[in-house]
């Protein structure tokens, strides 16, 4: 027969979940959500530790989004595969876990290096659903023995359904806030199609946006060089130098280089970890692990590849693919559209500089006396010893001579 609850008992759950709906109506960003709930969970049920993990239902696993005491280093990071370990069998078997004491020999219990729990000895695990399906698990644990009452795995239970509902509107909040995003990313390359800036500014503008856009901490830009057939980062928002100059790739190099010449997007869930990633060194010491490269064509000729990272290991989803991979088509446009815009302009300025020098040339032949040969010499000779360009020197002859004949 189970216990009846206390009247301070009573108002302590009341209290609970009214601190539980103000944390969620508070927060839009689950993480922040979670991890608020883990403390307030760990002091209720006077926990040693409060774990909540959400589900990834298209890779299904688990990842560590709220951990009480703080675990900055896992939250985030820590992943466990639907079906691994007694959380993973909460989520999996949709049912609730109480072990009373030595949680650690119990054959579904899995240790994690960097979290150890083995030091813990109580266990309650309950799922947290939506519609039936699983969505994340809330683990308490104690060091300790400690035997859970069937009021506990109630009164978390019912958390656990509150925060269900929680969690779909904050994710949902969250696809909004990333579409709209997204959409004004896009919105500015198409604006940056036409643009008369120059093309540095171009690309330095595209790793901006395209990093918060996917929220990557590293975003870069690599252009072609047809010529030598080699990939080099010319714009990224990265301010280490160390990754500002990383040699250039030939083409099917590395990641970047193999996504141009596939013409098409790769994803790698560890670079440190990729036999064929260029430089695993470096991304260990820039703290990179997940990444994205999508290649940047126009009329399916390869001029760039994107590069997109992540500090946690990383799932890209379909959508973020095609994300980035309109992006990099909008990207080559505007790269290309640049670069035409700055060959047009180097040809007028060609040309400009041409007449102005055939004039002054003409103004020197006729007021010097001098042959169309030592004209030009003249006019060089002057742009080397004073360090201008010729057609200043051609320019200020013209002046010079042009005052002269007022």
């Amino acid at each position: 027969m189970p216990k009846t609850i206390s009247a301070k008992d009573l108002r302590n759950e009341i209290n609970l979940l009214h601190q539980i709906i103000e944390i969620i109506g508070q927060s839009v960003n689950p993480g922040q959500m979670l991890q608020q709930i883990a403390r307030v969970l760990a002091g209720h049920f006077k926990g040693d530790s409060c774990f909540i993990y959400l589900l990834d239902r298209k890779s299904s696993v688990l990842t560590l989004l709220g951990a009480w005491p703080p675990h900055p280093a896992q939250v985030g990071k820590l992943r466990i595969d639907s079906g691994e370990g007694i959380t993973g069998w909460v989520a999996s078997h949709k049912k609730p876990v109480m072990l009373a004491k030595n949680a650690s020999l119990d054959p579904r219990f899995k240790l994690f290096v960097n979290l150890p729990e083995d030091k813990y000895s109580a266990f309650l695990s309950v799922p947290i659903l939506m519609g039936g399906e699983p969505i994340g698990v809330i683990n308490l644990m104690n060091r300790k023995h400690r035997a859970f009452t069937q009021n506990h795995v109630k009164l978390l239970t019912s958390i656990a359904s509150q925060l269900s509902g929680a969690i779909e509107k904050a994710q949902v909040s969250q696809l909004l806030e990333r579409k709209a995003k997204q959409l004004e990313t896009i919105g500015h390359l198409s604006r940056t199609i036409v643009s008369t800036a120059y093309l540095q500014e171009i690309l330095q503008l595209i790793v901006t946006m395209t990093a918060q856009t996917m929220n990557s901490k590293i975003c870069s830009l690599m252009l072609l060089n047809e010529q030598g057939g080699e990939l080099s980062i010319a714009a990224t928002q990265s301010l280490s130098e160390e990754y500002r100059k990383k040699p250039p790739l030939k083409v099917g190099q590395s990641i970047s280089g193999r996504a141009l010449q596939e013409k098409q997007p790769i994803a790698v869930s560890d670079v440190t970890r990729e036999p064929g990633y260029g430089y695993p060194e470096i991304a260990r010491r820039e703290g990179l692990c997940s990444m994205l490269a999508v290649p940047m064509l126009i009329k399916n000729k390869p001029i760039g590849v994107i590069n997109c990272y992540t500090t946690a290991e990383h799932t890209f989803s379909d959508e973020e693919i095609h994300i980035l991979q309109t992006i990099a088509n909008q990207a080559a446009v505007a790269i290309e559209n640049t670069r035409l815009l700055e060959e047009s302009r180097t040809t007028k300025e060609a040309l400009e500089t041409r007449k102005i020098v055939e004039r002054s040339k003409g103004m020197l032949m006729k007021t010097r006396s001098m042959s169309e040969e030592e004209a030009f010499q003249f006019i060089q000779r002057q742009a080397m010893n004073l360090r201008r360009t010729m057609r200043e020197v051609a320019e200020a002859i013209l002046l010079s001579d042009g005052l002269k004949n007022k």
